[in-house]
């Protein structure tokens, strides 16, 4: 079971949640880049690249017997801020298309390079899957 937190008095936040509560086996998933399940990168695009990241976030929360809504938090790293700032249209339907209407507490975060030279973007996730799952 998972909890949106939302202080009293707080503006609602557009795609993400300030705090989420949730009991149950932690999954902790590791930073995803935009790459296949074979290392390799199909694009260069920005949300391209996104769009395979949350896939492979997710991948691994199935792994372990959970589903995206399980995910409570994701931390984003990007090397190009205007760039995310300039795709957050199109980064909407990927997102959902992906983790559905589940926003959990997020942190998005600009970095100078990731580690994987094609790599636009990494992000890593914490799931709580409920226990008895």
């Amino acid at each position: 079971m998972h909890k949106i937190l939302q202080p009293e008095g707080w503006a609602k936040p557009v795609g993400y949640s300030n705090g989420m509560e949730a009991r149950g086996r932690q999954v902790y998933v590791g930073g995803q880049v935009g790459w296949n399940a074979n290392c390799q990168f199909e694009t260069d695009d920005f949300v391209g690249q996104v769009h395979q990241t949350l896939k492979n976030v997710v991948a691994i929360v199935r792994a372990a017997g959970g589903e995206p809504h399980h995910i409570t938090t994701l931390t984003w790293y990007f090397t190009d801020r205007d760039e995310y700032l300039a795709s957050l249209k199109q980064l909407g339907p990927a997102y959902r298309e992906v983790m559905g209407r589940h926003f959990p507490a997020m942190a998005a975060v600009q970095v100078v390079a990731l580690v994987e030279e094609r790599a636009k973007v990494e992000i890593q996730a914490i799931a709580v899957i409920p226990d008895g799952t």
